[in-house]
């Protein structure tokens, strides 16, 4: 099955993502992508109390998991990968052909940051990075949960 859907959510693994995405997607495996959290066996073990058993969760460093995204495409598991990070996605999904698409899920308020959308705030700089992956090739998108309505790029300006 396909990479459902990549996801950059700063809470990373929490209720919305498990109960609202992976339900509605049939997702069987959740990757969180992030250097830091796949180096850190107690963070991974604070993460897996929010996935129910009967969903895998993996965690990978960027360069595992670039590696991993044809594995994920073409495996028996429909899969959502996750990150904290517009700049880990982009380092994710840097000249992947065919890249899967991107949802901003909750980006929230911290210095420098705009409010977007209720769930989205972003500096400038974060803004034109999403626009780069856009015109990379990459679909993005924010939808806080299912079917709330996707808002493309030129509705954050």
């Amino acid at each position: 099955m396909p990479i459902r859907l990549c996801r950059i959510d700063d809470r990373l693994i929490h209720g919305q993502v498990v109960l609202g995405w992976a339900r509605a997607l049939g997702i069987g495996d959740i990757v969180l992508v992030d250097d830091d959290v796949a180096a850190s066996g107690w963070e991974q073990d604070l993460y897996r109390m929010a996935v129910p058993p009967e969903l895998k969760v993996e965690f990978v460093d960027v360069e595992q998991a670039r590696r991993r995204l044809p594995e994920w495409e073409s495996g028996p598991m429909a899969v959502l990968i996750l990150t904290g990070k517009i700049e880990t996605m982009a380092r994710l999904l840097a000249d992947v052909p065919h890249p899967p698409p991107v949802n901003l899920g909750g980006i929230h308020h911290r210095d420098g940051r705009t409010e977007r959308l209720p769930y989205v705030y972003l500096t400038d700089q974060e803004l034109a990075g999403l626009r780069r992956l856009e015109s990379a090739g990459v679909a993005v998108r924010a939808e806080d949960v299912p079917g709330a309505g996707a808002v493309g790029l030129e509705g954050l300006a």
